[in-house]
């Protein structure tokens, strides 16, 4: 059970809920250690907890009938999971699946629903950030069929980045290639002009971001279009993201 309000600011949503809202959630909440490739909800099952990551990252998986996936979305420390509980949907329509092991926040889908109904703020500010997710999916879904696989790569990197608050990723080239629906020949051709061009250096399971600036210019528009979405949606949650 959580005692104070600074206890929250780990994730951008619940540190962005005033006093009294947080105290309301508060006893709902529980810190969680998530694994890498933890299953929290597979596709098609009912919704039983959301996540609230803190430093975790969470993807939602598009699966298709041959086991083939894509990631239309990375969750971290700006979100949460599960939003179709607050639409009605009840089940998931993709998989969410543990993609960087670390700590989140878990509530049961039934408490959140309560305070969804009975809140005007929670229930304004879970709206506005669903409208962030879908950009973030529907633009998602534009970049990896537009854009050179160059570019996708940086935009995967810098969201990771943001994420996790880190320019150390520590993420295999299999892992990404599955997150962006392609062959690892490919991450790792990708992977090594940005190393060698002085942006990223990568070893064996980690990524460290070198010159962000730099990757940033190297990235498709997706990238920022998605994150100017976030911080005209979310203006609170930037200002805490600026202060820690």
């Amino acid at each position: 059970m959580l005692t104070l309000q600074s206890d929250l600011h780990g994730n951008h949503l619940l540190g962005a809920l005033p006093s009294h809202e947080w105290q309301a959630l508060a006893p709902h909440l529980e810190l969680v250690h998530l694994r890498t490739e933890q299953l929290l909800c597979d596709s098609g099952q009912r919704i039983h907890h959301v996540y609230f990551p803190t430093t975790a990252i969470i993807s939602m998986l598009s699966t298709m009938e041959d086991g083939s996936s894509v990631e239309i979305a990375a969750v971290g420390r700006e979100g949460m999971t599960g939003v179709p509980v607050l639409t009605g949907g009840e089940t998931m329509p993709n998989r969410v699946q543990v993609q960087c092991a670390g700590f989140a926040y878990r509530m049961s889908a039934q408490s959140l629903k309560q305070q969804f109904a009975r809140s005007d703020f929670l229930r304004r500010l879970m709206l506005l950030y669903m409208h962030a997710l879908l950009t973030q999916v529907a633009q998602t879904a534009a970049c990896n069929r537009h854009h050179s696989l160059n570019k996708q790569l940086c935009r995967w990197l810098l969201i990771e980045v943001d994420r996790v608050a880190s320019n150390d990723l520590t993420v295999t080239q299999q892992l990404i290639a599955d997150m962006l629906g392609v062959r690892r020949e490919g991450i790792t051709e990708a992977a090594g002009k940005l190393h060698d061009e002085g942006l990223i250096h990568h070893s064996r399971g980690h990524i460290r971001v070198l010159d962000r600036e730099g990757l940033e210019a190297r990235a498709c528009e997706c990238y920022g279009l998605v994150r100017r979405e976030f911080d005209r949606l979310l203006p609170r949650l930037r200002q805490a993201e600026t202060v820690e």
